[in-house]
């Protein structure tokens, strides 16, 4: 069954279609939207960009590139309600289609653009293969982004990069390596790019993880500053464009991990923001991390039977990818130090979703 539900996920078989109801019924979505675009989409995105190449009767051309900068964004856009590996299939596709593309007669700017794609799909690939806890592979990727943003002399993709690796150091508890690469981010980002809010966001995650209050809320405060002019962008489901809502759920983790107890109403709210937002659809995965978050700071705040009982909804969810169960297993540690009677099915829980 394990292996079975796998395949599903991965796009490798479709499920039957009484599994095909219940699965589109669990996550909200049309069957057409979950499984017709899984197993046929990169091939169609891919076919699509290719007859728009041939139509211009060119090897790059305008057209081509405009249309795969467009992909690029709904990759990015799909990332966080798209299961890592299944989107991971969509960016090969994509990253395989640059590559042709680069043997062709082409401009110098049209190469730059190019250039600037690949590295793109490169990062969101290394993104999910860190989200899949594949670090080599995401090493790989990670390089190849960044020497694609010196290619093309791309600022803020070359921060981008930095800060992936800051997350991935963070996720691995190197809490100082975490620290001087979101520092490092910082000062390749352009000051009003979005990278720039997210890697100063980070290192406040980084200064919490190291047990620094005052240096935490310091940054917080610079970050609350950047984001206060800001307004929604038109898909704040961008991966790479800071929005306000990525910013309160930012506030509630790094204040649940430096135990401040306003991190409770921050959870709350971050909660309600992604199950129903007023732009755009749920969010079920950040809604999922709001729980963790939440569940975290209950306990602080000495609320542990509420605590365990959002911490059980959150890993119950499906939506906890491989790089966050390290703040599940957190959650089951002091769940069970709590010596509480729901420490044995949270356990269990958890055991079973790492290893699914």
């Amino acid at each position: 069954m394990i292996r079975r539900i796998r395949d599903h996920e991965s796009g490798k078989h479709r499920p039957d279609d009484e599994y095909t109801e219940l699965y589109c019924r669990v996550y909200g979505l049309s069957e057409r939207i979950l499984f017709d675009d899984a197993e046929s989409n990169p091939d169609d995105e891919i076919s699509a960009l290719e007859l728009a190449r041939r139509a211009a009767a060119s090897d790059v051309g305008k057209e081509t590139l405009e249309r795969l900068e467009l992909a690029v964004d709904d990759l990015a856009s799909a990332y966080p309600s798209s299961p890592p590996a299944q989107l991971l299939g969509r960016v090969r596709r994509h990253l395989d289609y640059v590559t042709l593309l680069m043997d062709g007669r082409k401009t110098l700017t049209e190469h730059r653009r190019l250039l600037v794609a690949g590295g793109w799909l490169s990062l969101l690939g290394a993104t999910c293969h860190i989200d899949l806890r594949q670090y080599t592979l995401a090493a790989a990727r990670l390089r190849t982004a960044a020497q694609l943003a010196g290619h093309a002399e791309h600022a803020e993709l070359a921060a981008w990069c930095v800060e992936t690796r800051a997350w991935q150091a963070l996720i691995e508890s190197r809490y100082g390596e975490a620290l001087t690469l979101s520092q490092g981010a910082q000062l390749l980002a352009p000051r009003d790019s979005s990278v720039y809010i997210q890697a100063t966001a980070q290192e406040g995650r980084a200064w919490a993880r190291l047990g620094d209050g005052a240096a935490t809320r310091a940054v917080l405060a610079r970050v609350h500053r950047l984001v206060s002019p800001l307004r929604m962008p038109d898909r704040p489901e961008h991966h790479y464009q800071y929005d306000p809502a990525k910013s309160e759920a930012y506030t509630a983790t790094t204040l649940s991990w430096v135990g401040d107890p306003a991190a409770v109403g921050y959870a709350r709210q971050v909660l309600a923001r992604m199950e129903t937002p007023a732009e755009g659809p749920p969010r079920p995965r950040r809604a999922a991390l709001a729980r963790l978050d939440l569940a975290l700071a209950l306990l602080a705040t000495d609320q542990p039977e509420e605590a365990a009982h959002i911490a059980l909804a959150a890993v119950g969810s499906g939506e906890i990818v491989p790089s966050s169960w390290w703040r599940v297993a957190e959650l089951v540690a002091a769940v069970e130090r709590r010596g509480l009677p729901e420490a044995g099915e949270l356990g269990e829980a958890y055991r079973a979703a790492i290893e699914s």
